[in-house]
């Protein structure tokens, strides 16, 4: 039976890997979450794993005493989900959001663990470092990022010289009609409001301000070898076309299905093999028309800053995705606007320019990371004072 260990179980992917892992009659082996000790409590008594850990020292403590009487082993800290990460299994799925989920990742990719990556934060900051670490351990990563895990399915390895592009689509999220006046005065409530997917709270609103989209470029950076230049993005409402390669003699691949996280986890178990998985299967007739637009850069600006930072290299990503975490829990906080997110970014990239060198470790990439927090937090203030 597969061996199975989930980092991040009690988030919106998550529950939609545990469908795919009970559907699939996966063995859930390890189980892991941020600080939910009650939610995580109720997932292993359920599933009964060997391992249970909260990232969360502090919350331990609650954690055990659910679980202890049941004979469950659980543990706690930073220390623990690393060794949750890289205990013997046959899939890790990294579904911890932000990153916060980059040392648990490394400590499964020196295991050589194939890894089912539903963390794009990690590829943001330090791609560099992981995928080159993955390929020296013998590690497999899969993309579990729907548009990610749709071009890996059409994307012929054997014919690279032959692929035009690569396509991410995004759905354009709930502010795609919205002119820029009316975005200045956007709530929270209104950018969580996401008109097809149901996410957690940051990357809902990285989707609401493209930011998502212009991580996912990066993303694909280093996942697909085709270069910064043949990767494209489209905004599609529907979200029924997840992603597409485009070849030489014309030929477009594109991945279609209904909008659900359960379709790229079960693929990823499964891989390289398919196996059901419970989704309701994609309907054309009733799905109605599908369109497809260019994104607008001027009111989503965040598309401009990724690809500006991705041109830059090294540690300008590591820096944008630090000042975007920042910024979205500023915004979520009500303490600065919409439009501040970008703003935000745009600054600290812009304050920090002279600290975009090459990643060369993990310690240099936590540290830039922290540097980058304190002047986007800096910057959150000056927003909200203005």
């Amino acid at each position: 039976m597969t061996r199975v260990v989930l980092l991040g179980a009690t988030g919106s992917v998550g529950q939609s890997a545990l469908q795919a892992i009970e559907a699939g009659g996966f063995d859930l082996v390890g189980v892991a979450a941020g600080r939910d000790a009650a939610g995580l409590a109720a997932i292993a008594e359920k599933f009964r794993p060997e391992m249970t850990v909260l990232a969360d020292a502090a919350a331990g403590g609650a954690l055990k005493a659910r679980l202890g009487p049941l004979g469950l082993a659980s543990d706690a800290g930073p220390a623990a989900m690393e060794a949750l990460a890289a205990m013997e299994a046959d899939r890790v799925i990294v579904a911890i959001p932000g990153f916060a989920a980059l040392r648990p990742t490394l400590a499964a990719v020196d295991a050589g663990r194939t890894i089912c990556l539903a963390n794009k934060e990690c590829l943001v900051a330090a791609g560099e470092i992981v995928m080159p670490r993955a390929a020296a351990a013998g590690a497999t990563v899969l993309p579990v990022d729907s548009e990610h895990n749709a071009i890996f399915q059409v994307f012929e390895n054997d014919a690279l010289g032959a692929i035009r592009r690569i396509v991410l689509t995004a759905s354009g999220g709930p502010f795609r009609t919205w002119s820029y006046d009316a975005m200045t005065r956007a709530t929270p409530k209104d950018a969580l409001k996401h008109p097809n997917w149901s996410m957690g709270a940051k990357i809902t609103i990285d989707s609401a301000s493209m930011m998502n989209k212009g991580l996912e470029v990066i993303e694909a950076h280093h996942l697909f070898p085709v270069g910064i230049e043949r990767i494209g993005v489209v905004v599609h409402p529907q979200s029924i076309v997840h992603g597409m390669v485009e070849y030489a003699d014309g030929s477009v691949l594109a991945h279609m299905s209904n909008p659900s996280m359960v379709t790229p986890v079960a693929h990823c178990l499964y891989y390289p093999e398919r196996g059901a998985a419970p989704v309701s299967p994609l309907d054309l007739v009733t799905a109605g028309p599908l369109t497809f637009e260019a994104p607008d850069e001027a009111r989503f600006p965040a598309l401009r800053l990724t690809r500006e930072a991705l041109g830059a290299g090294g540690h300008a990503t590591n820096i944008l995705n630090a000042a975007n975490e920042v910024a979205v829990a500023a915004f979520l906080a009500s303490r600065i606007g919409f439009l501040d997110i970008s703003r935000v970014v745009g600054d600290s990239l812009e304050a920090l320019a002279h600290r975009a060198g090459p990643a060369t470790s993990l310690d240099d990439v936590e540290a830039i990371d922290a540097e980058a927090r304190h002047v986007a937090e800096g910057l959150t203030l000056t927003c909200s004072a203005a």
